[in-house]
């Protein structure tokens, strides 16, 4: 037994001293039980005793089916800097971030600027190659498909399918009758807002909440009402059931599954609550579940959609962050709306181009695409808990980041008095693409906080623009008092 204890430990020792020199870093699969046995000479119950012991440690962790992987570190004490949701008073204000956000989108999207603005995957994890053949295959015999394109056939009936395919497992399945394919989600977005309100009107939105939302808002001339959100949970529906109380809003407009910029979850009650609360006050809801495929967990979470039983949810997706990004295929589940959703798709954009309709049908209809998204959810997982891993490494101390659960995006928050807008323009003089914080909230909150796209395979190039960031950061006047504090630390950041 002696022998066998020390034959454990050292192989403890040798990995934990490999993954704290960071030559095995955070998201990193280790080898099988069988190959480490196998290359050590070491019986499995050995090596397995080693493992446990570096999970006892905080070094790793397994995942069902997959092995044993690396974890991020974690902050002594981490728990008592989740901040907790508190209802506060807000007022609508209308949206104005279009011009602003148009200058951090041109400058972001600059040759050889380091992606880490915009939340894109990189080209290399596409099934780019398969779609290229489909396109082929299905354009040799295109010509019922075109001849069929008008404004009143919105729809590829198979594509249809194969979404409400894989809604099976989501507890309420998609109804085929009330799904508008639609080019983007932003698009399908935008056909709730105009289906459901009317230049004036209030929108509860998420605080913080998608850039592209508070554009939709601001180009309807709507108003925001933005609700706390806790950085783990999602929106507080405590604080949303006050402000319906206290004046209308005409719609919600949310994400549940892994919020950007958070990549928050709210937890399956709340979403119980969330969708009777909106359908007894007659307010509808608009769910934007582009992330939810992207889960980190053992299994994918339900979007708010299934937890409605009255139609008032209307689920907006598309297939821009889990196939590729320029099929600009979307799509929206509008329940009771689908008749308005219709007509506003119909008036403005007509159909959907058929021809990309029914590759993404074909594409969803085969096994590559469970394969494919299980490898992104993977890679997405090891992306960011390497870019955790950075921040904390470089930014300077202070500094809070979120946990996401899912999606690929990271939420920084500086320690106080940073700015972000002033960070996005040096980085912007040295190549690096974020998105400041102040983008996220109409009332022009999260000034200290940034958005990193965790999109890209980790790299040198990645890694040194992190390193540079934190430069930045720590360079601006009010973190030298902050010198002595400990480094960064792996939190919730704070819900303005």
């Amino acid at each position: 037994m002696e022998q066998r204890a020390l034959r454990y430990e050292v192989l403890a020792d040798e990995l934990g001293g490999m993954i704290a020199e960071r030559i095995l870093r955070p998201g990193d699969r280790l080898p099988s039980v069988r190959t480490m046995a196998r290359e050590k000479k070491l019986s499995i119950s050995t090596v397995v005793q080693a493992l446990r012991q570096l999970e006892e440690r905080g070094q790793i962790e397994a995942r069902p089916q997959s092995g044993f992987f690396v974890r991020a570190p974690t902050a002594t004490h981490a728990a008592q800097l989740e901040p907790q949701p508190r209802p506060r008073r807000t007022r609508p204000v209308a949206v104005d971030i279009s011009s602003r956000m148009m200058r951090v989108v041109t400058l972001n999207n600059r040759p050889d600027m380091v992606p880490l603005g915009a939340a894109l995957p990189a080209p290399e994890l596409l099934p780019i190659a398969t779609l290229q053949r489909l396109y082929g295959q299905i354009g040799r015999h295109a010509k019922h498909l075109l001849d069929a394109a008008s404004h009143a056939m919105i729809n590829h009936p198979e594509l249809v399918r194969q979404l409400v395919r894989h809604s099976l497992t989501w507890g309420q399945a998609l109804a085929a009758d009330e799904i508008v394919v639609t080019n983007s989600c932003t698009e399908a977005l935008l056909l709730c807002l105009r289906a459901v309100t009317k230049p004036g009107d209030t929108v509860a939105v998420e605080s913080p909440s998608y850039y592209l939302m508070l554009q939709l808002l601001e180009q309807l001339g709507l108003k925001a009402l933005e609700i706390p959100t806790h950085p783990r949970l999602g929106l507080s529906v405590d604080a949303l059931e006050i402000a319906s109380r206290e004046r209308r809003i005409a719609a919600c407009l949310l994400v549940t599954n892994f919020n950007n910029p958070l990549c928050s979850l709210m937890p399956d009650e709340e979403k119980r609550r969330l969708a009777a609360l909106t359908a007894e006050r007659g307010i509808p809801v608009i769910e934007d579940d582009i992330f939810g495929e992207l889960y980190f967990g053992p299994q994918r979470p339900w979007p708010l959609k299934s937890f409605d039983t009255t139609g008032n949810v209307m689920m907006c997706s598309s297939l821009s962050k889990t196939l590729i990004p320029s099929l600009r295929l979307g799509y929206v589940a509008a329940g009771r709306y689908h008749a308005e959703v219709l007509l506003q798709k119909t008036l403005t954009s007509g159909a959907t181009n058929p021809v990309t309709q029914a590759v993404a049908a074909r594409y969803l209809e085969s096994t590559a695409s469970d394969r494919h998204l299980r490898f992104l959810r993977r890679a997405f997982q090891k992306q960011v808990m390497q870019m955790s891993e950075a921040v904390l490494r470089y930014f300077p101390a202070g500094t809070r980041i979120s946990q996401p659960q899912g999606g690929f995006v990271l939420w920084v928050e500086l320690p106080a008095g940073g700015d972000g807008m002033t960070l996005f323009e040096e980085a912007a003089q040295a190549g690096i693409a974020i998105v400041p914080g102040e983008l996220f909230s109409p009332g022009g909150h999260f000034r200290n906080c940034l958005r990193l796209n965790c999109g890209n395979p980790w790299s040198p190039r990645i890694e040194d623009a992190i390193r540079r960031l934190g430069a930045f950061a720590a360079a601006q006047p009010a973190m030298d008092r902050r010198a002595d504090e400990p480094k960064a630390k792996v939190a919730n950041c704070a819900a303005a």
